[in-house]
């Protein structure tokens, strides 16, 4: 979240809501404060913050979870509404550092929200908050679930709501099904809660000690996994700037053809596992350049056949680079076959419709457009909609009609924010010839050198 001066307006407006909502309801909570059995919600309170200060930190630029809201549903079940918002609320005080007061603040207020709304539903759904007894399994299970899923939804759409208004985060960066495994994930580890809950009845307080372990092995299990999706992307990134540090009038283009790829996926209903995969694809389709030339690269003028032959053989190049890595798994024939052509005149091995793997079909589309609507030293940058008539017209020999429509339509949905130039370094030559292989209008020259 950006400092609270920088918010954009609708932001500001959505966190003074959000604390004034928090205040609200912490004064309404006052009035059942002296019915409060404090013993237990004070030690709730110190394991949700001890949860709180070691939260994990997500891809997602400035966002971060933990596990703490098991103590919060604990509170839900044993301390009532009024219990478990003074729970949750206590996440201002987390240790967490370098971290902002109107963070802080937020945080705070989100969950003290969560946490009361949670409470009353559980009521709602016939629970009745305090010491559970032996008997009131299993019926106790569906007043939890209730609180437990108003919780998450909520703690989610609270937060999501001020990342997309502060910092623009939206879809492009969390795809929805990666939204639906996310918050699959955090209810399966909501049941904590419920043995804490369940566990106060025997040991009493005792219980939040036993379930520190299992939380933080839960932490870590959190913490493994997006390290393990930062280093993949760390890896992608490396290469790309390699690729770009070696053809310079392309910079930025693999993140932007990632981007558009992503687009196309998500319109045809790709799962989240093949949308990680599209991704990459995306951002390494042209990694293959590593091994061309950077004489033939950055050529004045028309090429000769040996040199075309070089730039033909990149989308091989790029698949032996890669292919050691395995998390890329069907981004490999997005590589390797993104020049074939629908009516089986591209390269390397000249596949056509069907025959053509899915990952290829849609990065040729996504390719094309970005080198048609980015600027080259040797033209300007086509406006969008001319390189969307362009893909209308070679629909069907160059590119699948299919994926061709799916972009169309996600770009009068979504829009495209076209790229910035990027100027030549000092002492370049400029290219004059229209050679670009990604651009259907500006084909390649190509002179015989018999």
């Amino acid at each position: 979240m950006a400092a609270l001066r920088e918010m954009p307006w609708p932001a500001k407006i959505y966190f003074v809501l959000c604390i004034g909502a928090a205040g609200i309801l912490l004064l309404r909570s006052s009035q059942a404060y002296d019915q409060l059995d404090w013993s237990s919600t004070l030690v709730l309170a110190l394991l949700f913050l001890v949860c709180e200060s070691v939260p994990t930190q997500l891809s997602v630029r400035q966002a971060a979870i933990s596990v703490s809201f098991s103590a919060a549903l604990a509170a839900v079940v044993l301390v009532g509404p009024e219990g478990a918002a003074l729970v949750a609320a206590t996440a201002v005080f987390s240790v967490r550092p370098g971290l902002a007061t109107h963070k802080r603040l937020f945080n705070g207020a989100q969950f003290l929200i969560s946490g009361y709304v949670a409470g009353w539903v559980y009521t709602l759904a016939g629970g009745v908050p305090g010491l559970p007894r032996r008997t009131d399994f299993p019926e106790i299970i569906l007043p939890y679930g209730a609180a437990t899923f108003v919780f998450v939804a909520l703690n989610f759409v609270l937060t999501a709501l001020i990342l997309a208004l502060a910092e623009g985060v939206g879809k492009r960066q969390v795809p929805v099904p990666d939204v639906a495994q996310f918050l699959l994930s955090y209810l399966g580890y909501a049941t904590f809660g419920l043995l804490i809950a369940g566990l106060w009845a025997t040991v009493q307080s005792i219980s939040a000690v036993l379930v520190l372990l299992p939380l933080f092995v839960a932490r870590w299990a959190f913490g493994q996994y997006h390290a393990q999706h930062r280093s993949y992307e760390a890896t992608i990134a490396a290469l790309c700037q390699a690729v770009e540090t070696k053809d310079w009038y392309t910079r930025g283009h693999c993140t932007r053809v990632s981007a558009a790829a992503s687009m196309i996926a998500e319109e045809i209903g790709m799962g989240t596992e093949r949308l990680h995969a599209i991704r990459y694809a995306g951002m390494l389709h042209d990694v293959g350049k590593l091994g061309v030339p950077t004489k033939v690269l950055q050529k004045e003028g028309v090429l000769t056949e040996e040199e075309f032959a070089a730039i033909q053989l990149h989308p091989m190049r790029g698949l032996e680079i890669v292919r050691g890595i395995g998390f890329l798994d069907e981004a490999f024939a997005g590589i390797m076959h993104h020049h074939e052509r629908y009516d089986g005149r591209g390269y390397p091995m000249g596949l056509a419709g069907s025959e053509i793997p899915e990952f290829a079909r849609i990065i040729c589309v996504a390719d094309a457009f970005d080198s048609m609507t980015s600027d080259r030293s040797y033209r300007k940058a086509k406006p969008q909609e001319e390189a969307v008539a362009e893909l209308r017209k070679w629909s069907g020999t160059q590119f699948d009609p299919i994926m061709v429509g799916a972009f169309i339509r996600a770009l009068d949905r979504d829009g495209w924010n076209p790229p910035a130039s990027v100027p030549a370094p000092s002492g370049m030559p400029v290219v004059t010839a229209a050679k670009d292989h990604d651009d259907p209008t500006t084909p390649i020259q190509v002179v015989s050198d018999r």
